[in-house]
């Protein structure tokens, strides 16, 4: 990882602070993109306290298009070829709630986000080849049995699990599609499953997400280090060169459920995105007729 520039979103706890620690630790150069700058900014002083390489820190609301818009713009004036982007940052929402877009937030945050951010930063992905993109998804897939493209924003009947599992399985359709859209030997994109990890992803829901549930379920919860062992695997290992399209369980290529290797739905689905974020992807990562 000496020298190599790794993008984070969602860096400052869980799983993202440990895999930029980790990262900086091995050398990397990281980029942090945060929703709060002062907490980016102690990481970056807890980085370079520890000998780690200087770190740059962007902020990043994920609930807001305009501000992916312009933390992928800020990364592309600064113009240093990516290694390594881990679309990391996720939420999870106990109630409807519309980001300033007017999108469900779940929906928005964990798969419109990145699917913009990642498409706006493919030249400095391409600078770097072999590059790779590594997308944290996870098992909550298994809770819906496909995309409901007659309600993305879950307007009818909003379920916890089920708009949180739509997401998920949004990130291993948009992983699947992207993977066979791009040169292996230019750019991997894989996927993976965390596990259940005691992180503050509900921190921002009131009730009981944000206490009865997690003190229940703690108990069962992975810690944020083994957590990120995957990601970690997925950025580091030598043995992934060329490889893509994965989804990765406990650092092993896993076969996800059959409504995530839907190739349709995939197709499906990233016409939508393109319209919802007002992007269209660069013709070298743009699916043919």
């Amino acid at each position: 990882m000496q020298g190599k520039h790794v993008v984070i979103t969602g860096p400052t706890s869980g799983i993202g602070e440990v895999c930029a620690l980790q990262l900086a630790k091995q050398g990397a150069q990281l980029s942090l993109l945060c929703r709060s700058v002062d907490k980016g900014q102690a990481l970056a002083q807890r980085i370079t306290d520890a000998g780690g390489a200087a770190t740059t820190v962007v902020e990043l609301q994920m609930a807001s298009l305009d501000s992916v818009r312009a933390a992928a713009t800020r990364l592309l004036e600064l113009g240093n070829p990516i290694d390594i982007l881990l679309n990391n940052a996720g939420v999870v929402n106990t109630q409807r709630q519309e980001t300033v877009d007017g999108y469900e937030e779940t929906f928005a945050v964990n798969h419109l986000a990145p699917f913009l951010l990642t498409g706006m930063l493919l030249p400095l992905l391409e600078a770097a080849a072999p590059a790779r993109i590594v997308n944290v998804a996870s098992d909550a897939h298994h809770f819906v049995r496909g995309m409901d493209f007659d309600d993305l924003q879950s307007e009818h009947g909003y379920k916890t699990f089920t708009v949180y599992g739509r997401s998920k399985l949004a990130n291993i359709l948009f992983n699947r599609r992207l993977a066979q859209l791009l040169d292996p030997n230019v750019i991997t994109v894989n996927a993976l499953h965390p596990g259940a990890v005691a992180t503050g992803i509900g921190k921002q829901n009131g009730g009981w997400m944000a206490s009865v549930i997690p003190a229940l379920l703690r108990p069962f919860f992975r810690s944020p280090e083994r957590g990120a062992s995957t990601s970690l695997y997925l950025c580091e290992s030598e043995g992934l060169n060329g490889l893509t399209g994965g989804y990765y369980v406990k650092s092993k290529l896993t076969d996800p459920k059959p409504w995530a290797c839907d190739d349709e739905a995939a197709s499906r689905l990233w016409t939508c995105s393109e319209a919802l974020v007002d992007f269209v992807y660069p013709q070298s990562a743009h699916p043919t007729p």
